[in-house]
């Protein structure tokens, strides 16, 4: 039998560990049941593994890298409407694609948040900085100003939350490709009230009022 590379194995286990995560949470995903998932014994994992957090750090990349993929995809010489639209998609569509996927990546951010404080947010800063920039570079043309760019961003992962929560909690994909257009709908309706309105203005300040 073929011996199979290290990097193979190691891609193996990242997989196993996203199905074993998304079924028994990150307290359930032993060392025992990603080896058994991905077919291997637990001394194949060690070994390409010192430990399990070193794991979770190539599952917590792997899913970072998904969401760039779906960002930096996104055509850079569209408009900004037609890249927030494609952007918000193709998140929803990857949702779509692995329930599995979309259940830890769910957990690994509420996980890290919980071990790491700010820290365990990387993943999701990561995400909206490459949003940022690909909403910035869609605006290129025609450029707002940063607090629209940064709500813009804010709208996009509520719609695409929203629809990840909804998706894991009743599975049905014909409702859910309904569900996508309205989504979809709901960000053509408001980017088109926003970008017309401009930029916000600061508020403004309330004067004391004389003794």
């Amino acid at each position: 039998m073929a011996r199979i590379p290290v990097a193979q194995r190691r891609r193996d286990f990242i997989d196993a560990a996203v199905e074993v995560i998304s079924s028994h949470g990150i307290d359930g995903a032993t060392t025992r049941r990603i080896a058994e998932q991905a077919q291997a014994n637990v001394a194949m994992l060690h070994y390409c593994y010192d430990s399990k957090e070193d794991l979770f750090a190539d599952v917590y990349e792997y899913v970072s890298g998904k969401y760039r993929e779906v960002i930096e995809g996104s055509d850079p010489h569209t408009t900004l409407p037609g890249a927030a639209q494609a952007i918000l998609r193709g998140v929803m569509e990857c949702y779509i694609d692995s329930r599995s996927f979309t259940a830890t990546t769910f957990e690994l951010v509420s996980w890290a948040r919980r071990q790491h404080g700010d820290r365990g947010i990387a993943v999701y800063d990561q995400a909206l900085d490459s949003l940022r920039k690909a909403l910035q570079e869609a605006a290129a043309a025609d450029p707002v100003a940063p607090e629209v760019i940064d709500e813009i961003a804010y709208v996009l992962a509520t719609l695409a939350d929203g629809f990840g929560v909804n998706w894991l909690t009743y599975g049905d994909t014909t409702a859910a490709r309904e569900q996508m257009e309205v989504n979809c709908a709901v960000l053509d309706s408001w980017l088109t009230a926003r970008l017309a309105a401009g930029p916000a203005k600061p508020a403004r300040r309330k004067r004391a009022a004389r003794a």
